[in-house]
């Protein structure tokens, strides 16, 4: 089985499905590895480290043809497929909301689609979560951005010369981005706050040394979704919580907001009237500026001033750490591909519950039940 690798064509987007790392574990599998030349440069994976892992590095063309397995990150344009086997799987984070025309486009080419944000979160598939692993890095690199952006110090300092306070950091959203955010925070010494709409992360909050800040009155709204996602809340608690996230938001330096509902639009946490209570020089980074964002005048691949407090909005966030984010995104498509491979048939073999929910085109249709409803 012949599996290409190209190069992304994204703008901006640095990572690369595959590195000499999973290369040559495929190639344990049996099957035969070819890599656009040039597909791993933007993220220090050079052209000859691939070959000597055992791939073949040509030009698009030559990589794609006859290729059963297309890997990719960002879901590669069908048209640009040209020459694949017939029935190819292309197997990359696909958006398939977002982007529902290229999905449609892939069943016409007669592609199987399997989209890697779709892998369900069960146990047996943690490893080849790819949305967990990207979260993990774009929390980090969250609080990195916003310590670039703000004008002060991390940690509490003492000195001869005064004293220098501490930073106090709030995390609106306490999924994996949340809780990477937190923990970098504190290790960076700043006074770590932090909320969700899930009563079940009040203890993580606390594991970390951060401060749970809940609405405690609103009986019987959990924010539990389906596939441990944060669910939609009722209008009281919203009210309710807006009014605890008002008072608090105005006291901190920074804000990470890292909220995000499958398959809708990013809700809104922080209003511009929030925003003009914040102090001047205060700092708020949106994690889910790509999908129209939490905060009110976020603008997506940019870093905007408003009331004198700096909206960082930056794309492809795990993506700016390009390295890392490409060893954990390709180890992830090899644990899946590698878990479902068959040696006798020499060609990964998906069963019902991950492969119904990651498929998303077969035999010339659409077939996954979420894009179906």
């Amino acid at each position: 089985m012949k599996i290409a690798v190209v190069r992304e064509q994204a703008a901006g987007e640095r990572r690369v499905a595959a590195t000499p790392e999973t290369v040559k574990k495929f190639i344990a599998l049996g099957a035969t590895l070819a890599v656009e030349a040039g597909a791993g440069a933007t993220a220090s994976f050079a052209d000859a480290d691939y070959a000597a892992a055992g791939a073949t590095i040509s030009d698009r063309a030559a990589t794609l043809s006859g290729a059963a397995i297309v890997l990719g990150v960002q879901g590669p344009d069908p048209a640009a497929l040209t020459g694949v086997a017939p029935g190819a799987w292309v197997v990359a984070g696909l958006n398939p909301f977002g982007e529902r025309a290229r999905v449609d486009a892939y069943a016409a080419a007669g592609l199987e689609a399997l989209a890697m944000e779709f892998m369900p979160r069960i146990t047996r598939a943690q490893s080849m979560d790819i949305l967990s692993s990207q979260s993990n890095l774009a929390g980090y690199k969250a609080v990195l951005d916003a310590a670039a952006e703000y004008g002060r110090a991390f940690p509490m300092m003492m000195t001869a010369a005064g004293t220098v306070s501490a930073a106090r950091v709030f995390v609106m959203g306490v999924g994996v981005a949340g809780l990477q955010a937190i923990a970098t925070a504190r290790r960076l010494g700043a006074q770590v706050s932090a909320t969700d709409v899930r009563s079940a992360t009040k203890e993580q909050i606390q594991s970390l040394g951060a401060k749970p800040i809940f609405v405690e009155n609103v009986a019987g709204i959990e924010g539990e979704g389906s596939g441990g996602y944060a669910g939609e809340m009722s209008p009281e608690y919203q009210a309710a919580q807006a009014e605890l996230v008002s008072a608090h938001i105005a006291r901190q330096d920074i804000v990470i907001t890292t909220a995000l509902i499958p398959g809708r639009a990013a809700p809104r946490l922080v209003s511009d009237a929030q925003l003009a209570s914040m102090r001047p020089g205060s700092v708020v980074v949106d994690l889910a500026v790509e999908q129209g964002g939490n905060v009110e005048g976020a603008v997506a691949g940019e870093v905007v001033e408003r009331h004198g407090v700096r909206i960082v909005g930056h794309r492809n966030v795990a993506g700016r750490l390009p390295a890392d984010a490409s060893a954990l995104f390709s180890r992830n498509l090899y644990n899946f591909l590698s878990t479902f491979w068959d040696k006798e048939q020499a060609r990964p073999v998906l069963d019902a519950e991950i492969g119904d929910a990651v498929r998303l085109t077969r035999d010339g249709k659409v077939v996954n039940a979420r894009l179906l409803s």
